[in-house]
C-alpha cells in the first residue's frame, strides 16, 4: 500500500522559490511513476509536472523553466522545486504515484493530501 505524504507548502513572493516534498514509507516507491498535480477551487485538477521510476522527466508548458521535479529513490521522497513563482501558481499541489507515466499524468492511483501554495503578488 502506498502512502504519500507531502509537506512544504506556505507563503511566498512572487518572483522566489519553494520546494515541495513528498515521501511514501512503503519500498515500491522506487518502482512508481510520480507526478505533481494542482488544484485552484471552482477548477479542475491539472497536471503540473511527472518523474518515471527511472529518471525520464514532463512538464507542463506553463511551468517549463521554472519548475523542476526530481526524486531521491533511496530516501523515497519526491520534490517540486519552484522558482519563479507567479500569481497563477497559487493551488493546491498534490503528489501522486500510480504504475505508468500515462496513469500518473492522467489517473493516478495514489494521492497526498495535499499542500497549499500561495504566491503573494
Amino acid at each position: 500500500q502506498v502512502q504519500l505524504r507531502e509537506s512544504g507548502g506556505g507563503l511566498v513572493q512572487a518572483g522566489g522559490s519553494l520546494r515541495l516534498n513528498c515521501t511514501d514509507s512503503k519500498t515500491a516507491f522506487r518502482t512508481l511513476a510520480m507526478a505533481w498535480h494542482r488544484q485552484v477551487p471552482g477548477k479542475e485538477r491539472e497536471f503540473v509536472a511527472l518523474i518515471s521510476s527511472v529518471g525520464v522527466l514532463d512538464y507542463a508548458d506553463f511551468v517549463k523553466g521554472r519548475f523542476t521535479i526530481s526524486r531521491d529513490n533511496a530516501m523515497n521522497v519526491l520534490y517540486l522545486q519552484m522558482n519563479d513563482v507567479k500569481s497563477e501558481d497559487t493551488a493546491m499541489y498534490y503528489c501522486a504515484a500510480a504504475s505508468t507515466l500515462v496513469r500518473v499524468r492522467t489517473a493516478p492511483r495514489y494521492w497526498c493530501q495535499g499542500v497549499q501554495v500561495a504566491v503573494a503578488s
